[in-house]
């Protein structure tokens, strides 16, 4: 287990109404600055600023998530959707999104949820009206709707991990399963924190060249995404893989036998392997949408390197939100009070209700 101290999050009372949360893996530094231990971007911020995912804050010396319980999404479907096939297979899943993520995607489908910097920066200036959905009641909204799970998806959960382990507590509570949608770009000591809290990881190996990686996030590499996936099966979680398949990015055989390879030697030849379908987006909309026949090239090469269980999504590709329903058509609530401003209510943040430094009084 990681020495990098965790700040208690579970025995607490849950927030009943917006507010920051203390983040959970945070370390105060020699030069004045609080680093956040959750992904390796390892941000190091002094007071008033926000890391690279946008949703943690320095105040006074203190990191907190900015985005506790605000949901961007809601969803209901079929767990085999995430796309995880061997964890009770048939049930139904609630899929979350927050706001905010670990990586700026050049082809992502969700870019106002997984980047989320209009909706941060409204949280930040105590102007937004996104709803805020406390543990119990995303919960009660999920078994209300018939579903045995909850998924934390759309964009990388460990930006509010925060509240990931407050809605897991609950939810294992009331009987539900757990799914955490992840690019994996997480660390170690983030892991130990969600062992017994999240039941199923299912990850993205994007490719096996850095270069791809860097040029979705200069910081990442292969090697931390593949650590990561490694360190999670052998902590226990049950694990399984997808690559989004994307025409002249990452479509090379020698590529796809390299993941293939690798998935056999570290996670096993029975893990699952998901191959998903790439649909034009953002900066990558210039390219087709990856070729069926090629899905199934890839598909022979991963069971001829020996693995067991491959799967193909011809109709489907990343796990996206683009056409969900509105968010209080799933809640228990009011439209007044869902789509209500959203300042925070604890101490931290001052009289004027603002979180960072220039947006503070007397700052233009």
């Amino acid at each position: 287990m990681s020495n990098i101290p965790a700040v208690e999050t579970t025995s607490r009372e849950l927030p009943s109404t917006y507010q920051l949360v203390p983040t959970r893996l945070q370390e105060k530094l020699d030069d004045g600055t609080t680093r956040c231990n959750l992904c390796p971007w390892r941000c190091r911020l002094r007071h008033g600023q926000r890391g690279f995912c946008q949703a943690h804050v320095n105040r006074n010396g203190t990191l907190y998530n900015l985005s506790y319980g605000i949901v961007s999404s809601i969803d209901i479907g079929v767990i085999e959707d995430k796309p995880v096939r061997h964890y009770q297979p048939g049930t139904k899943v609630m899929s979350v999104g927050g706001y905010g993520c670990s990586f700026r995607c050049t082809g992502c489908h969700n870019l106002e949820i997984s980047w989320g910097e209009a909706e941060l920066d409204r949280l930040a200036r105590g102007r937004s009206t996104q709803p805020f959905v406390t543990p119990e009641s995303i919960v009660e909204a999920a078994i209300r709707h018939g579903c045995q799970g909850i998924a934390f998806t759309y964009s990388e959960p460990v930006i509010w991990m925060e509240y990931v382990l407050d809605v897991c507590a609950v939810a294992h509570d009331k009987g539900l399963y757990t799914v955490y949608v992840s690019n994996s770009f997480v660390t170690h000591e983030a892991l130990d924190c969600l062992v017994g809290s999240v039941d199923v990881l299912c990850s993205d190996i994007k490719s096996m060249e850095d270069s791809f990686y860097k040029s979705i996030c200069g910081k990442a590499g292969v090697a931390d995404v593949l650590d990561s996936l490694e360190y999670a099966d052998s902590l226990g979680f049950h694990v399984e893989t997808r690559t989004n398949i994307i025409p002249t990015r990452n479509d090379g055989l020698d590529n796809i036998a390299r993941a293939a390879h690798w998935i056999r030697d570290h996670l096993g030849a029975d893990s699952p392997w998901h191959l998903t379908r790439f649909f034009p987006a953002y900066q990558l909309s210039h390219l087709p949408a990856t070729p069926v026949d090629l899905l199934y090239r890839a598909e022979k090469v991963a069971r001829a390197a020996g693995l067991t269980n491959v799967y193909v999504y011809a109709d489907q590709g990343c796990d996206c939100a683009t056409e969900n329903l509105p968010v209080s058509v799933f809640l228990d609530d009011s439209v007044e009070s869902i789509s209500a401003v959203k300042k925070c209510t604890a101490s931290c943040c001052g009289d004027e209700g603002v979180l960072l430094k220039k947006y503070e009084e007397g700052r233009p």
